[in-house]
């Protein structure tokens, strides 16, 4: 996987997206259910960030490339100052193909969630996996995060071994 830098100016593009989806729940009634589609989104990024390649692999470290533009022109525009300042980032590694598995469905299930949610709900889908895949590349994120690529690679041995106990391979 090609190392992205995320820059300031990037991570500001990702904390405005996630103010929007989050003031709306703020100020509503707090209810986890105005989350999920832009928790179904977050979640796919995740899974993503831990792919080494691929295509979900290659769109969570180009999102620092948005993310960093759209940040640049909004602090510039804003504010009248660049933040193109470097952060620290961070990499998810450790998928095995079992875990991969697991990341292909994760991924195949919000495709679905995607084609059959409204015009709002495909916003925030695509607002969660763009925010999620930004601050994955950080370093404290993607710290906080380094579980999940073994609970990925668990998950999918765990898959594998109860179809081969059934007899079904």
């Amino acid at each position: 996987m090609t190392s992205t830098t995320l820059t300031i100016s990037g991570l500001l593009a990702a904390v405005l997206i996630l103010v929007a989806n989050l003031r709306p729940w703020w100020r509503g009634g707090r209810e986890m259910k105005q989350l999920a589609m832009f928790g179904k989104g977050f979640a796919a990024a995740a899974c993503a960030a831990a792919c080494p390649g691929g295509i979900l692999g290659w769109t969570h470290t180009h999102a620092a490339t948005v993310a960093n533009r759209a940040g640049e022109r909004t602090s510039t525009a804003a504010a009248g100052t660049s933040s193109g300042s470097g952060l620290t980032t961070g990499q998810l590694v450790g998928l095995g193909a079992t875990g991969a598995g697991v990341v292909i469905v994760t991924a195949f299930l919000v495709g679905l969630a995607y084609k059959e949610a409204g015009k709002k709900d495909k916003r925030r889908i695509v607002g969660g996996f763009f925010v999620g895949s930004v601050l994955t590349l950080t370093a404290g994120v993607a710290g906080a995060l380094a579980w999940l690529p073994g609970a990925l690679n668990a998950a999918g041995d765990g898959v594998v071994a109860a179809v081969q106990g059934s007899g079904l391979l």
